[in-house]
């Protein structure tokens, strides 16, 4: 088997926990509803409704409970607050040792996809850009680039000069993150944090290795 030369994550749920990036949005959004509309709770009720699986509608829902008409241009100015807005999270303790260990090692990069205003954010708030080269964020390519498609992965190729199992990539959400890598012949390694939001659901066949952080990922390259 050859040896792993490049180590490729995803963001959300790999490196941090996305949840601290809705709690961070959340946060904002409701201090500026307390300021406009009066509604000092904001922030309370839609995290109650985000801790039990609703997604989408919370912010409809909110207004709705606070008797408040919620218009698709209120809606799309308070979409686009959260994803513009400075997030308060950070990278994880065993994400930091890991990036630290393999930096300057082997090449390091990133795929993710989401909103680019959110993703833009997020990546500097946690200045990835310290130890990840190149950084790809899919809707900055277009919608064919969104995962499980392997265009993104194609380009990591291009850009490192690393092919098939000399290739990792690490990541979270089994239902489209390791479909386009494994076409490619890389191998997989799936971390499923206990408090991320794909947590529940299984892993499928396209993924190599399931693991609960990235503490054994040194060992799983093989870089000592």
């Amino acid at each position: 088997m050859t040896a792993v030369r490049c180590v490729v994550f995803d963001v959300d749920d790999t490196l941090y926990l996305e949840r601290d990036y809705v709690y961070s949005g959340f946060s904002v959004v409701g201090r500026w509803a307390a300021v406009k509309f009066g509604i000092d709770d904001f922030f309370e009720r839609a995290w109650r409704l985000f801790e039990c699986g609703v997604r989408r509608t919370i912010f409809d829902e909110v207004l709705a409970a606070a008797q408040l008409t919620a218009d698709q241009q209120l809606l799309d100015e308070m979409v686009t607050m959260y994803r513009r807005h400075r997030p308060s999270i950070a990278l994880l303790d065993d994400s930091r040792r890991v990036l630290d260990a393999l930096h300057g090692v082997i090449a390091l990069a990133a795929v993710t996809d989401g909103p680019l205003e959110s993703q833009t954010a997020k990546i500097a708030a946690l200045g990835l850009d310290r130890w990840l080269d190149p950084i790809i964020c899919t809707a900055a390519r277009g919608a064919s680039f969104t995962k499980p498609s392997r265009l993104a992965f194609e380009e990591i190729e291009e850009a490192t000069g690393c092919r098939g199992d000399g290739c990792m990539y690490v990541a979270d959400n089994p239902h489209k993150d390791f479909a386009g890598p494994k076409d490619l012949g890389w191998r997989t390694v799936r971390v499923r944090r206990p408090a991320s939001l794909h947590c529940e659901q299984p892993s499928g066949t396209d993924v190599d290795v399931e693991v609960s952080d990235l503490d054994g990922l040194v060992c799983l390259v093989g870089v000592r």
